[in-house]
């Protein structure tokens, strides 16, 4: 009897009681619910910190991102060249042809035949032609100085305007001009030079530039260095002297100034840089002024 009073004090009347069944899952999800949604708002959070870290927000459109002329345009090098060309030869007989050949590159900017009145008689040819000079005269536009021998007048020299348009077709902008020569001055030679004092260095490059302009590559291989490449030159020469035997700066290279003549006893003063290597106290000829594979 008292044990059933307390069990009515501790629960209180039976009738007043439900009792209902819940699932286990359901229990433990009530219970972990803000722990996982505080979990994916942390993740989701970090998500989009990556996303504007890869793919930063834009703000209108992109800028645009101007493209820089290269620094040596050769197809407009080329160009001036052969106007320079047509420009300056010419024969009087022939006036149509000149006309032929300068009215599409005179096109409908300027005169048709660009200027040029030819003389009652005459003929005038381009041994050769090359640019020399150049400087920019607005983004796009060059004017390039062109060295042209000719058999008439000699050397001239001809200031000649090339602009690329916009569908990138090269065209003339403005006339040609006559001006001087590039200034220019004396040679100079290394300052502060190293004379090589070393006797054998000096009878191996002796005997290096001897085979070398002589053409003859089998006794040239005596003194190069493993995995030299070494190519000789075509005109071949006589080594009479080798005048001076320098360092260059880095001392990794000898710069040697020689005297040699052709089969027809025209003589020329050389000058070349060889590559040199202490190979176990021997010197070795590692490269002849330049590298034929490059």
């Amino acid at each position: 009897m008292s044990g059933d009073r307390e069990f009515a004090v501790r629960t209180g009347d039976a009738r007043g009681v439900t009792i209902a069944s819940t699932p286990l899952w359901r229990l433990r999800l009530a219970q972990g619910l803000p722990r996982y949604v505080l979990c994916a708002a942390a993740c989701a959070g970090l998500i989009a910190s990556a996303r504007f870290a890869v793919f930063p927000p834009r703000g209108g459109a992109a800028p645009t991102v101007a493209r820089t002329p290269p620094l040596t345009d050769r197809a407009a090098e080329g160009f001036a060249v052969l106007f320079a060309r047509r420009y300056l030869t010419w024969d009087a007989t022939e006036p149509q042809a000149t006309d032929r050949l300068l009215g599409p590159m005179a096109g409908s900017g300027m005169a048709p035949d660009a200027g040029l009145t030819l003389p009652a008689s005459g003929a005038q040819h381009v041994a050769w032609a090359e640019v020399v000079q150049q400087r920019e005269q607005q983004p796009g536009a060059h004017v390039y100085t062109v060295a042209a021998q000719t058999d008439a007048a000699g050397l001239v020299y001809l200031a000649i305007s090339v602009m690329r348009v916009a569908d990138g077709s090269l065209v003339l902008s403005g006339y040609p001009a006559f001006v001087g020569a590039p200034t220019h001055g004396g040679s100079q030679l290394p300052a502060h030079a190293s004379t090589v004092n070393d006797a054998s260095l000096a009878a191996v490059v002796r005997r290096a530039l001897r085979n070398y302009l002589s053409g003859a590559p089998e006794e040239l291989a005596a003194d190069l260095s493993e995995g030299a490449h070494v190519a000789v030159p075509d005109v071949a020469l006589t080594l009479e002297t080798v005048q001076s035997l320098v360092w260059s700066g880095d001392r990794r290279s000898v710069l040697a100034v020689a005297q040699a003549q052709d089969v027809r006893g025209t003589r020329y003063t050389l000058g070349y840089e060889l590559d040199v290597v202490d190979a176990s106290g021997r010197w070795e000829v590692s490269a002849v002024e330049m590298d034929p594979e490059r």
